[in-house]
């Protein structure tokens, strides 16, 4: 077994330590698919951070018919080289490599985006999507040659095929997906027969590793499951290592809520490939990390690296201390039309802690307002007293009801008492402050909702949706199916399930809800952290204009 600080090797290529970043949606590349220069400081800071292998998210082959986000990487023609070269210097310059995994979108390709729409055949996922003849098939393998050799040019370490999800090459994978009769479909031989061509194409143009990405199972109904993705993983050949996801259309995938174990993916793992192995899947912590490398060689690390981009670094050392990912899906989710974002992680777009102060400060409230407040404080040299009239710190998250969300919830909390106990703040519970100091009170406090014998909800506040989880034990609960619709879809699933579990109907609508509340940017985690540091900011500037 190894683990987590042990190097290892992909083909011929030495990776420094077992963590890899996992590939994901970021919608920070260019317009035209060209990386820039807030890309580039966003990998490179997972590279400082850390991790042993970088792996870009995917990244289309094919402009006509291959994009399947907005802002997506693309890595289609040579003049892209120097952009991309600047890339993958950056990242080397902290010990990193860095892996470009190349995608065809297939019938998910976005119809505003792409000029046509290509499928192994046609089904009722998007009826536009063409069925591809061996033209078709013959351009986009094509197309897969010509970004490999882009890749190689521009200092990539390596090259992921993407054939999970759901994208084309899954979709020729998937009994789902792939209805054809001739040889690209109809027996198992056949449908990986495009994905291994697609392999040897790319194997062909270059000299540096080359993966696949692949789906264990599919979360549909009557999608394939565990025993026929490892069949896929043992036997497609010429390739230098296996990365298993999860996931076709419906969730949870491979991005799991809260309402999912850990490292889902790896239970499901029935038999060990004898070719190097990359798991991903609801891997958050150290305990996590170790149990994937108890059966896998690398473990793929997504969401966690938005949340702290120094977990391989404080994995590696042991020094702990690690922000962590809550699976609630919501910033690293939203990416309709956004960039990335981590609800737990404000430093996206706040800058860290630059200037040096000398001096006390005295903070009130210990909700995640008071505590990022705090932290920030502290970082920033300051001497901190916290001070919080309850008797625990957590403020709202510890009114939350609902067992999975509170079990991941609390896990910041318990960052938060390890963080600023290491930068000595002196926390003082049970005490209510009047005096001189920075307040960090909610900015926002939603209205209670009475408890009676029926309740009618329309809200897509977080509040509402555990009110009527915690007030079903006693009463008949309607909850508006528009109020679920800000939680993403994994997420939205488990909550279903938990509501259907506590009795609560779901309605279309009502003419008489007890509330009726929407707010698209409703007072969450991050806005509370946000807000922490402004505050902190604020009080400062206006204490040094006092003495201007």
């Amino acid at each position: 077994m190894a683990s987590a600080s042990d190097p290892g090797y992909i083909g011929d290529l030495l990776i420094r330590n077992r963590i890899v970043m996992s590939p994901m949606i970021s919608n920070m590349a260019s317009p035209d698919g060209n990386t820039n220069e807030s890309h580039i400081s966003y990998l490179e800071e997972r590279a400082r951070g850390g991790a042993g292998l970088i792996i870009t998210e995917y990244t289309y082959v094919d402009r006509r018919s291959g994009i399947g986000s907005r802002n997506q990487m693309g890595m289609y023609d040579e003049r892209q080289i120097p952009k991309f070269s600047r890339l993958t210097d950056r990242v080397h310059t902290h010990g990193s490599k860095i892996f470009v995994q190349l995608v065809h979108a297939g019938a998910k390709a976005i119809n505003s985006i792409n000029e046509y729409k290509l499928a192994p055949s046609k089904t009722q996922f998007d009826p536009a999507a063409r069925e591809m003849d061996l033209s078709d098939i013959e351009g986009v393998i094509s197309a897969y040659e010509k970004a490999a050799v882009i890749a190689e040019r521009s200092g990539f370490d390596g090259i992921e095929i993407h054939g999970a999800h759901g994208y084309l090459v899954d979709e020729f994978l998937s009994p789902w997906w792939n209805r054809r009769n001739d040889r690209y479909g109809g027996s198992f031989e056949n449908r990986i027969r495009f994905a291994q061509e697609v392999i040897d194409a790319v194997r062909s143009q270059v000299s540096i590793p080359v993966g696949i990405r692949i789906s264990l199972y599919e979360d549909e109904e009557d999608g394939y499951g565990p025993d026929y993705g490892a069949k896929i993983a043992e036997s497609l050949k010429n390739v230098d290592y296996v990365h298993i996801s999860a996931g076709n259309n419906d969730p949870p995938g491979s991005s799991a809520s809260f309402y999912s174990p850990h490292t889902h993916i790896l239970q499901k793992i029935r038999h060990r490939t004898a070719k190097t192995l990359m798991v991903a899947g609801s891997i958050t912590s150290e305990e996590d990390i170790e149990r994937v490398l108890s059966t896998a060689d690398f473990a793929s690390i997504g969401r966690g690296l938005l949340a702290d981009p120094y977990l391989p670094f404080k994995v590696v050392s042991g020094s702990g201390g690690i922000r962590p990912c809550i699976r609630c899906n919501q910033g690293c989710r939203n990416l309709a039309y956004g960039e990335v974002r981590c609800t737990v992680n404000p430093y996206f777009v706040v800058p860290r802690p630059v200037k040096r102060y000398r001096g006390d400060i005295a903070i009130v409230g210990a909700g995640v307002k008071g505590l990022e407040a705090s932290l920030y404080a502290a970082k920033s040299g300051l001497r901190v007293t916290l001070y919080e009239k309850e008797d625990r710190i957590g403020g709202q998250i510890n009114e939350i009801f609902d067992e999975s969300k509170k079990q991941e919830f609390g896990r910041l909390i318990n960052y938060y008492a390890e963080a600023l106990k290491r930068y000595g703040v002196e926390i003082r519970t049970g005490e209510k402050y009047s005096g001189r100091g920075l307040y960090c009170l909610p900015d926002v406090k939603y209205p209670d909702l009475e408890e009676k014998g029926e309740i009618w909800i329309d809200s897509n506040v977080y509040k509402y949706h555990d009110i009527a989880l915690k007030y079903a034990r006693r009463s008949r609960v309607y909850i508006s199916r528009y109020s679920l619709m800000s939680l993403d879809r994994a997420r939205r699933k488990g909550y279903l399930e938990l509501a259907e579990k506590y009795g609560i109907t779901v309605v279309e609508s009502s003419d008489h809800y007890d509330i009726s509340l929407h707010d698209r940017n409703q007072y969450d985690i991050y806005r509370a952290m946000l807000s922490g540091i402004e505050a902190f900011n604020n009080h400062i500037s206006a204490l040094e204009n006092e003495y201007l």
